[in-house]
């Protein structure tokens, strides 16, 4: 899309046409925004590696309006079902034995199961209702930059190569989901919004990710990376640094919540840091950030940001 018509947005009908058409939607979600395709559709989701530069081994999520709908695509346990009844519609992705062929192998990487997820955004669900499939939306970034988590960002990032906009405000949790893989044992595979505390509440405890790493969304490296280089855990910025604060007393531009709430910090993360790389500065410090709850989260995305191995 380009010129007004992106930015002012489309319907609910051209984005579904668009879909139904094997083409991309910009799609909100309470965590962030994604670029939907139809998951049955190969070459749609090829057109969501080509516009996200995504390499084919990083497995999409499936999105579904419900748990009838997820079931008829994975295969759940009675694990699975008590996750699904606690969190679902929310951000909590779950990886599972696929069932079928629905979502198309290059969707699910190769592999034989897949992630699947019933947003929590009454827009999302209302698109995955109307259209009647399971779809692909995986953060409508450019691979290896900040998810969007406002519908300009998204323009900005992938808009040129999407039929349909969807414009759903700013994403309240701002950040991906939770990914749980339930497998053999629960295996947490990728910190979100969900907290450890609260799925061991419901399966016990979890295990590393090591064993499955390979089927979540979000486990390269170096990813959800600005251009700048981004410092962690620093007391104070540079000469010439972009600063990341967080707390009272955070000075700059930036505070990623001035009061220390985490649940602010993680729905800001990803804007600020694309706020601060705009202004193009030596590098990107970051304040600690406490490790507990959603900063658990938090702290995983900056690691990847800053390219550590995670």
């Amino acid at each position: 899309m380009s010129g007004d018509a992106a930015h002012q947005g489309s319907g609910l009908d051209d984005a579904v046409a668009a879909l139904k058409a094997g083409r991309l939607v910009l799609m909100p979600t309470e965590t962030v925004y994604g670029l939907a395709a139809d998951a049955a559709d190969a070459r749609a989701v090829a057109k969501v590696y080509e516009a996200k530069g995504r390499p084919s081994f990083n497995p999409l999520i499936a999105h579904v309006p419900d748990l009838a709908a997820a079931r008829r695509i994975a295969r759940f346990d009675d694990r699975a079902v008590s996750l699904a009844d606690r969190f679902w519609p929310g951000p909590l992705t779950l990886v599972l034995p696929a069932l079928g062929d629905t979502v198309c192998d290059l969707a699910r990487a190769g592999l034989d199961t897949v992630a699947v997820r019933v947003p929590g955004h009454p827009i999302a669900r209302a698109l995955l209702e109307a259209f009647g499939g399971p779809v692909v939306a995986p953060s409508a970034n450019r691979s290896g930059r900040p998810s969007p988590t406002t519908f300009a960002d998204a323009i900005e990032e992938t808009g040129s190569a999407a039929a349909a906009a969807l414009d759903g405000g700013p994403c309240e949790v701002g950040l991906e989901s939770t990914v749980v893989a339930l497998l053999d044992e629960p295996r947490l595979l990728r910190p979100g919004a969900v907290t450890r505390e609260q799925l061991e509440a419901v399966v016990g405890p979890l295990s590393e990710a090591e064993a499955d790493a390979k089927r979540s969304p979000g486990r390269l490296a170096r990813h959800y990376a600005p251009n700048s280089p981004v410092r962690l855990d620093a007391p104070s910025p540079r000469a010439g640094e972009a600063w990341l604060s967080f707390g009272p007393g955070g000075r700059g531009r930036w505070n990623l919540s001035p009061t220390g709430d985490l649940a602010e910090a993680a729905a800001n993360l990803f804007a600020y840091l694309r706020a601060a790389d705009r202004t193009e500065p030596l590098a990107i410090a970051v304040a600690p950030i406490p490790e507990e709850g959603l900063g658990e989260a938090i702290n995983d995305r900056l690691r990847r940001a800053a390219g550590f191995v995670g």
